[in-house]
């Protein structure tokens, strides 16, 4: 399978921070929107965006709670939006389009991670590929003019090195047979990934260029919070990511990494030149993943952060085409 998923040579390392990756780039003038960028990575991406000079549109649930955390950032502004809503994502794409302001820049950050139980959202959809995938996708089919707008745009989504561990459901994609949180996690993150194949391949031509970001493991995001507390401390001592007294253990190499370094993957795709001319990619440590030749469906615990390169299911074309197509139906529901 033909890919561009071979390393560029950034000169960044995993222990690179957004701040670091920005350092000479100017995004002043740029439009922004993050969603959940309130919140750990993406409050971390607002943050050094808005800093940098960018004009940055946060989507929140919860507004309020949003206003509290970027108080004292100055160019960001609030908009209410719920990705499990289908109607708060079209208010808020519409919102976007009334202020005609083109969209530079779209990251699609948001995200829930392996609720205990089955959850669905009013249409039956699994809440994780409706939140993570879906919710996103109808959002940026929705600020399409704007984007067109900015002669210009990147799309970057926000994924997980766990896309190695289940590709997309085809006969199931909303769980009805059988629920397991961590696989209806990392489909949700592999679609995150064939969104972005398909994204490039699709607008590239109206200078729209799409990537998808791995960030790491961050301990302390909020990500898990649909999960018991002391679930989600299980999970980061069996993964090595927390010692004994539930501190982070920090070791950017091995992907475990502060907020500040796995929003700096993100930042990358979002502004680096050197991805002018490519689109399409996974990326990871402030550069482009090489290509893993094996996916491992076993994977769990320390064995999901032993390699976190890109693999085969995540980035192949006829995926990528079929799940946009598949996407475009169950939002049209």
């Amino acid at each position: 399978m033909a890919n561009n998923q071979r390393p560029l040579g950034s000169g960044f390392t995993a222990a690179s921070t957004a701040r670091e990756v920005l350092a000479g780039i100017d995004v002043s003038g740029k439009n922004v929107v993050v969603t959940g960028g309130h919140v750990g990575l993406g409050l971390e991406a607002t943050r050094a965006l808005a800093e940098a000079g960018a004009s940055v549109t946060v989507g929140s649930r919860h507004p309020d709670r949003a206003a509290s955390a970027l108080a004292g950032i100055d160019g960001v502004e609030i908009g209410q939006l719920d990705l499990l809503d289908p109607a708060s994502v079209n208010a808020f794409a519409g919102r976007y389009l009334d202020s005609s302001r083109p969209l530079h820049l779209l990251l699609n950050n948001a995200g829930i991670m392996a609720p205990a139980e089955l959850l669905l959202d009013a249409r039956g959809y699994e809440a994780q590929f409706a939140t993570n995938h879906l919710g996103h996708f109808q959002l940026t089919l929705g600020v399409l003019p704007a984007l067109r707008a900015a002669h210009g745009a990147r799309v970057v989504n926000t994924t997980s090195g766990a896309t190695r561990i289940s590709d997309i459901r085809w006969d199931d994609p909303h769980f009805a047979t059988g629920y397991d949180g961590h696989l209806a996690y990392a489909q949700s993150k592999t679609a995150n990934v064939l969104f972005a194949v398909e994204l490039d391949r699709r607008w590239a031509p109206d200078g729209i260029r799409g990537y998808a970001a791995h960030p790491g493991i961050i301990v302390g995001t909020k990500l898990g919070g649909s999960m018991p507390a002391d679930r989600v401390q299980a999970m980061h001592v069996a993964m090595g990511l927390v010692d004994e007294s539930g501190r982070p253990i920090i070791d950017p190499e091995s992907g475990k990494k502060t907020p500040q370094q796995g929003a700096a993957t993100i930042v990358f795709g979002a502004t680096s030149p050197l991805l002018a001319d490519i689109g399409g990619v996974y990326l990871r440590d402030n550069d482009i993943s090489p290509l893993d030749g094996a996916a491992d469906p076993t994977a769990q615990g320390a064995d999901m952060i032993r390699s976190q390169n890109v693999v085969p299911h995540s980035i192949d074309p006829g995926s990528a085409r079929r799940l946009w197509e598949m996407s475009e139906q169950l939002i049209k529901a």
